[in-house]
């Protein structure tokens, strides 16, 4: 098996070309039924205290990247690889998502995004210190620029498609990377030595901003809507807020479990838990992890050409086997790594969801099969 490494020079790794397929053209009928022979399936997984599940993820490097603001553009160019998932086996659906691009709660506080020709958006921060943030006087999310727009998008998918497509919530961050958003870190790392309770209070404030925001999407999009969300395989019946929590790497486990914990566990419990997600590298926190109150999955890159610093997948294995706990765990490579890294994942007691990026449908079917294979 040769070795796999990140390649830089592509736009991203997850990503699959897709022609756009505009609306009127798309068969709805179609995908919704294929949606529903897949959810028994989904709605077992769920139940059941072990097993196994393939997902054939779908994203768009346009709408991950510049393109994700351009409503007509993003719904088209998603609605062209939900059309191609079709043709993949897998045992989850894929799904749309409005807005991609992490600063949304942070709209409340007056930031507003960044953009640069080709680029993704990016974010300012405008407080050096916990209580300057404390003092601003914040808006709702939904009536900043960016909680518009995101709102806007939601509203544009929703009739464009009927309400019959799955569709997730927006690219959801943690408390704490929302943080990191309106906060100079280096004010953040010193604040949680010099006022402490300052922090706390910071990130309890952006937990109910974030499901106030949550709540406010829900009611948007209704019946149409999928949990965890975003990078995590996700349908209509699973549950938890998934949240992207990066910045979990830069503290260590005790800080993570005094400052971040509770208001990760308060924006989760009401949406039935909470979903974790860190990029990176994060093998050596599993067990600060588990401590989560209401976890109920875990999201890691487990291939050199997924993420450059993938997570060894032994560790995972152990942590997690006889919790209920889902792993969803993305590989990109070749059909022979995928096996290979899911031989070392996969522990019978344990919950696992295999997200591959196979190149073709015959590659995905023979990696599907031989998945299933090693994990009965």
């Amino acid at each position: 098996m040769s070795e796999e490494k990140f390649d830089q020079t592509i736009r991203d790794s997850q990503a699959t070309p897709a022609e756009p397929v505009a609306p009127e053209e798309f068969d709805f009928d179609a995908y919704a039924d294929y949606e529903i022979s897949l959810l028994k399936k989904c709605r077992e997984f769920r139940q059941a205290q072990s097993g196994v599940l393939v997902y054939r993820r779908m994203r768009v490097a346009e709408v991950f990247s510049y393109d994700c603001k351009d409503m007509k553009s993003s719904l088209e160019l998603q609605l062209g690889v939900l059309k191609k998932s079709m043709e993949f086996k897998a045992d989850i659906p894929n799904f749309l998502e409005p807005w991609y691009g992490i600063g949304t709660i942070a709209g409340a506080f007056g930031v507003d995004y960044i953009w640069k020709q080709g680029q993704a958006p990016a974010v300012r921060p405008n407080f050096k210190s916990a209580k300057e943030a404390l003092d601003y006087k914040t808006v709702p999310v939904s009536q900043s620029n960016i909680g518009k727009h995101t709102l806007d998008m939601i509203d544009y998918f929703v009739e464009k498609t009927g309400g019959k497509i799955p569709i997730s919530l927006t690219d959801t961050q943690s408390p704490l990377n929302i943080a990191c958003n309106i906060m100079d870190m280096s004010g953040f790392f010193f604040d949680m030595f010099d006022n402490p309770e300052a922090i706390k209070k910071l990130l309890h404030r952006l937990a109910e901003l974030l499901v106030e925001f949550t709540h406010e999407q829900i009611s948007r999009i209704g019946e149409a809507l999928v949990w965890p969300g975003h990078g995590f395989a996700s349908c209509r019946d699973f549950e938890g807020l998934g949240m992207s929590d990066d910045n979990a790497l830069m503290i260590s486990s005790e800080q993570y479990l005094e400052f971040a914990a509770s208001a990760v566990e308060y924006a989760g419990k009401s949406f039935g838990g909470t979903v974790f997600h860190s990029c990176g590298n994060w093998s050596d926190k599993v067990e600060m992890v588990k401590k989560i109150l209401q976890l109920r999955m875990v999201d890691g890159a487990f291939s050199a050409a997924t993420d450059p610093s993938p997570n060894p997948p032994e560790p995972f294995a152990e942590a997690f086997a006889n919790t209920g706990i889902i792993v969803n765990a993305r590989i990109v490579g070749a059909p022979d790594t995928i096996v290979d890294i899911v031989r070392r994942l996969w522990t019978p007691r344990m919950k696992l969801i295999v997200v591959t990026y196979c190149r073709t449908p015959e590659e995905q079917a023979r990696v599907y099969d031989k998945i299933h294979e090693i994990c009965r």
